[in-house]
């Protein structure tokens, strides 16, 4: 795709460069900010700039935050009691949105994948181990998307967790498996997590 100006054909490989955009797409965003006044373009790239420069990470459940502590971890409305492990933030937002869940949660920022070289130790485990001592935690709700990644990461906290006096649940099986959670609709991820059932149960109906 040729273009009349070097700066368009820059602009339009940077945004070609996001996940999802086409160079058709890109160009489309390009002319759109043509539109627009020099002030709001500034502010536009302003905004992403300072959101990538300023944003920092729970240091309790490591979910993206404006603060140390993100606002789930310091409400006090919220059961901090009830922990929800699940693998990255858009997890916690689909969650969020079924507005079926006042819990707080864990980001493990991945799941175990032997095969791209994911292991436990690369995972935020360690933290969630301390703070199940620390803060009193009595569920754990496994949120992670039914795939063989996930049910592996779920079997290998289980067996951590096997001596701890933590209650250990999974969704429901609404959520079909190989999918990700993200994907999921949100009265299905509703129901999954409001059924949700004991993880020594879901391994026996499994054998």
């Amino acid at each position: 795709m040729e273009f009349p100006s070097k700066l368009i054909s820059n602009a339009v490989e940077e945004f070609s460069r996001l996940p999802g955009i086409g160079k058709k797409t890109a160009l489309r965003l390009v002319l759109h900010l043509l539109k627009e006044t020099p002030e709001d373009v500034r502010i536009f790239s302003d905004t992403i700039y300072k959101m990538r420069k300023q944003i920092k990470y729970c240091k309790q459940c490591h979910n993206v935050a404006d603060s140390d502590t993100c606002n789930i971890c310091e409400s006090r409305t919220r059961n901090q009691q009830q922990v929800c492990v699940v693998e990255n933030m858009r997890d916690v937002l689909a969650i969020e949105n079924t507005q079926h869940y006042n819990g707080v949660f864990h980001v493990l920022g991945g799941v175990i994948s032997p095969l791209e070289g994911i292991g436990p130790d690369k995972l935020n485990i360690t933290s969630l181990l301390e703070r199940i001592e620390k803060k009193g935690v009595t569920e754990l709700i496994m949120a992670l998307s039914p795939t063989m990644e996930g049910d592996t990461t779920v079997f290998y906290l289980s067996k951590k967790l096997a001596e701890k006096p933590v209650t250990i649940t999974t969704l429901a099986r609404g959520v079909a498996f190989g999918g990700e959670l993200q994907y999921v609709d949100e009265v299905t991820l509703a129901r999954s997590i409001a059924t949700r059932r004991p993880y020594e149960n879901y391994l026996v109906k499994k054998d």
